[in-house]
């Protein structure tokens, strides 16, 4: 099964669809009525679309078990033809559209078999997705190349060349990603005033988005938000808390990062952690959708 530990859960909708066609009104006529010998057709199909559903990864081995929030089996007869619609809703890493196809398709098998004694020409014909929503594929093509990024090491032995920086560079890595281009790459020491001093300079400049790397943990070095948080006048936890719970699922030392964000005027600003994991984790955990924070802050509506 394909690697989904690095997603985040989210509302995800998926709409399917399947057509019974039956090769005579009689048929059609019956099916309202209820007078189908194995007993009530949309009832019975619609049982059978529910367990389609639910059991979806048990058919298909590369689908992914996953809770079934909401389904939704419903009919339209057209002419010769009932059209099955079938909504599937969940909060997970991954989406359902497989879980509505498959629904609806053993649906219409359902309806195939309760019809084929009455009805030799029962076909079952388009089964497929209608739409679906959720999770970042809705994102996935968002490009931002109107953002100038700045990316800052802080580190001792990086400022001092003792040591290769490999965080600053993977966050470089996954801004190009979204077309956002790292403008002014830096390093800096441990050190309160020699990290204020950068991102002082950084918001002169007129940098959109700031990332900062290491010194967010608690050993006595870790100066990077006592540097930064007299900096911000508009702090926004919930980007850093969002970044903690993604976190904290992963590894259990995730609680112990002291990160912090907020908007420096016009400048927005993140402090990532140290590691090349932490950095990783934290941008899965809050890129693209951070980025929509530009739009706010110019006083654009959500």
């Amino acid at each position: 099964m394909v690697n989904i530990t690095q997603k985040s859960n989210s509302l995800r909708i998926a709409i399917a669809t399947a057509t019974v066609k039956v090769s005579k009104p009689e048929t059609i006529t019956a099916i309202e009525q209820k007078k189908i010998p194995k007993g009530d057709v949309f009832e019975f199909a619609r049982a059978a679309g529910l367990f389609g559903v639910k059991r979806t990864s048990d058919m298909i081995p590369d689908c992914h078990p996953l809770p079934v929030e909401y389904t939704s089996i419903t009919y339209e007869i057209s002419d010769l033809r009932v059209i099955i619609t079938v909504e599937v809703h969940t909060i997970y890493k991954t989406g359902v559209e497989v879980e509505a196809m498959h629904g609806a398709s053993v649906t219409a098998l359902t309806m195939y078999d309760m019809l084929k004694p009455i009805d030799k020409g029962v076909e079952i014909e388009n089964i497929r997705l209608l739409e679906k929503s959720g999770g970042k594929s809705d994102l996935k093509n968002l490009k931002f190349p109107e953002i100038k990024a700045a990316v800052i090491v802080c580190s001792d032995s990086v400022f001092q060349a003792q040591a290769e920086d490999r965080s600053g560079k993977a966050i470089i890595s996954r801004l190009d990603q979204y077309q956002i281009k790292t403008e002014w790459y830096q390093t800096a020491p441990d050190n309160i005033e020699a990290i204020r001093q950068t991102a002082e300079q950084a918001i002169r400049e007129a940098y959109d988005l700031v990332i900062f790397t290491g010194g967010t943990g608690l050993s006595p070095r870790d100066v990077t938000p006592e540097a930064i948080a007299p900096l911000l006048d508009r702090p926004i936890k919930g980007i850093m808390e969002a970044a903690r719970r993604y976190g904290q699922d992963r590894m259990p030392y995730a609680m112990l990062s002291r990160g912090i964000a907020g908007f420096a005027g016009k400048t927005l600003i993140l402090t990532l952690p140290g590691s090349v994991r932490g950095v990783e984790e934290t941008i899965d955990a809050l890129f693209p959708q951070v980025l929509h924070l530009f739009k706010i802050n110019k006083g654009q509506k959500h």
